[in-house]
């Protein structure tokens, strides 16, 4: 019975997000689109008066290299400013509990992955950070890093649409309204919802008391409400907490949980639908969700049954395991939605956690390992239908040329520099996780110590470090102690390389493509809206992920499985 009302309720959540996500998607389409929305009284006001203090002119039309020197000129804006604050916190306003100021390296890192939507956290929430770096830093990048790929996402719709054009729209005006219209509104109402579920929202700061056994105990809080819900919403992962969302100030109870697991894949999958309903190809924007979904299903399965299963080792020393393996997660969610929780963040490249990792069963976290380095799986905002999108040119390019038909996407004709773009990036996730865990291996001096485990198990706590960092997932497994020199820069190095550069591929591509004469699809064109393309696609995805991650998977997560008692 137990059984049976997890599978339920995990069905009833997947449920719920796909219906949530579909209007989602036909509202985000008619906001890049220009369209009148139901918002428009509210938010046109506001986005002029942004303008003008801006200087901007939204209807100013640039092409494809001038929307990547504007992506990549805010985010140079912000570095330094970021690494500022983070070094200097000790005495900057806003701390009551006196946070020290981060170390150089640490700082470096924190803001690699906070500029990139990575947020990857070498440090703990509320020792690690003050007040003001929370707001100013953290809360601040919430809006921003999302809305930048999202942005960035507009112009690859505007660039695919059935006419030829060199002009596609304008940045600032796409960067704007992802926050204004989309991350903003929804965001309020669920800390709205948080807040009457026992979130605190407020700037004191630790609160003292006194437990039942008698020993004083420093409780730390914070505007917790509207930090989580954009926390969910962008993708953005970092915990408040060290503890992540296992912290009942970030995750109450079972319906905060929902809510936040609804958040982990809303935008991922709407933005598939908003790619369908801006270009006016529906049939395409299901095949692409239905890959998507076969892959997700294909980690989740195994992930839950694992878990409800329990650990081998404590079934055969005689005790009940009848409630699953609950080492490492809070009783208040369970077995089966925390590992739920871990998919659905892993394959969103949200970085949130309700429970440790590293405590999970080894073919579990294997399944979370393997969404992150798939790194096509919804994948994060703006970023996944991206990630997608260059899957697909490739397909489109090798299943032309198996049958002998023109390669050929959207009415446009591939040439050699899409492709070889296209590859460059395929293969730059797999460079930089298996690189840097190769890289970590050859110097056991600097990481050994760092270890929380030996053997196969502190193999995959490295890999999945450098894995998470290059693809913008920014969880942990856990049991690394990743707070060093060596993890700060070399991993900071990873997160910069694996966000810009696929965002740089993929506008290009898109703009280059723009520029070429729309033929319309032929006789001889392959469809690309067919089960038969989502499966080449499918295969084209398992081909690659496993040419490259098989031999990792099986000296970490696999290796660990075979040997454990069974």
């Amino acid at each position: 019975m137990i059984l049976n009302t997890d599978i339920l309720e995990i069905i009833a959540i997947f449920a719920v997000t796909v219906a949530l996500a579909i209007p989602l998607g036909r509202y985000i389409a008619k906001v890049y689109h220009g369209e009148r929305t139901i918002l428009d009284p509210v938010f046109n006001p506001i986005e002029k008066t942004i303008y003008k203090l801006m200087g901007i002119d939204p209807a100013e039309e640039m092409n494809w290299k001038q929307h990547l020197v504007t992506l990549l000129t805010i985010n140079v804006i912000w570095y330094p400013i970021t690494m500022f604050i983070l070094m200097n916190q000790n005495w900057l306003p806003l701390n009551p509990d006196k946070i020290p100021a981060m170390s150089p390296d640490l700082a470096f890192h924190s803001t690699c992955s906070f500029i990139t939507n990575c947020f990857q956290q070498h440090y703990s929430g509320e020792t690690g950070m003050s007040y003001f770096s929370q707001l100013v830093v953290m809360f601040s990048m919430f809006f921003l890093t999302p809305a930048i790929t999202l942005a960035a996402m507009a112009v690859v719709f505007n660039a695919l649409r059935e006419r030829t054009a060199g002009k596609l729209g304008n940045f600032f005006n796409y960067y704007v309204k992802s926050i204004t219209r989309i991350l903003l509104p929804i965001s309020l109402i669920a800390a709205i919802v948080f807040l009457f579920n026992g979130m605190p929202m407020t700037f004191h700061g630790t609160h003292t008391f006194t437990t039942l056994q008698g020993d004083t105990a420093n409780v730390a809080r914070g505007p917790l409400a509207a930090f989580e819900s954009i926390k969910m919403l962008g993708l953005n992962g970092g915990g408040f907490f060290g503890v992540n969302s296992a912290h009942p100030f970030e995750n109450p109870n079972f319906f905060t949980n929902m809510i936040e697991n609804i958040f982990h894949i809303l935008l991922p999958i709407a933005t598939v639908f908003a790619l369908g309903f801006y270009l006016n190809r529906k049939k395409l924007a299901w095949m692409i969700f239905a890959v998507m979904t076969i892959g997700f299903l294909l980690l989740l399965v195994p992930a839950v049954f694992y878990e409800l299963k329990g650990n081998p080792a404590i079934t055969h020393m005689g005790i009940d395991n009848s409630l699953g393996n609950l080492e490492g997660k809070e009783i208040r969610f369970g077995t089966a939605a925390s590992a739920f929780w871990s998919i659905t963040a892993t394959s969103s490249m949200n970085g949130a956690t309700n429970c440790m990792h590293d405590s999970f069963m080894p073919l579990s976290g294997g399944m979370q390992l393997l969404g992150i380095m798939v790194n096509s799986l919804y994948g994060g905002v703006g970023t996944g239908i991206l990630g997608f999108f260059v899957i697909i040119i490739l397909t489109v390019f090798i299943g032309s040329l198996m049958i002998g038909r023109t390669p050929q996407f959207l009415g446009k004709k591939l040439g050699m520099r899409e492709i070889k773009i296209a590859v460059i990036i395929t293969l730059l996730h797999p460079f930089l996780s298996l690189v840097g865990t190769a890289l970590a291996c050859s110097f056991p001096n600097l990481t050994n110590a760092t270890l929380g485990n030996p053997a196969f198990h502190g193999f995959t706590e490295m890999i999945y470090e450098y894995t998470s960092a290059s693809s913008a997932d920014g969880s942990g497994f856990a049991g690394l102690g990743n707070n060093t020199p060596w993890w700060n820069i070399s991993c900071g190095i990873v997160i910069l390389f694996g966000r810009f550069l696929p965002i740089i591929g993929a506008v290009a591509i898109a703009g280059i493509l723009g520029n070429k004469i729309y033929l319309g699809d032929s006789a001889g064109t392959l469809v690309t809206d067919s089960p038969t393309f989502g499966l080449m696609v499918f295969s084209m995805i398992f081909i690659i992920a496993a040419l490259t991650f098989y031999p990792a998977m099986a000296i970490g997560p696999f290796a660990e499985y075979f040997s454990m008692p069974h």
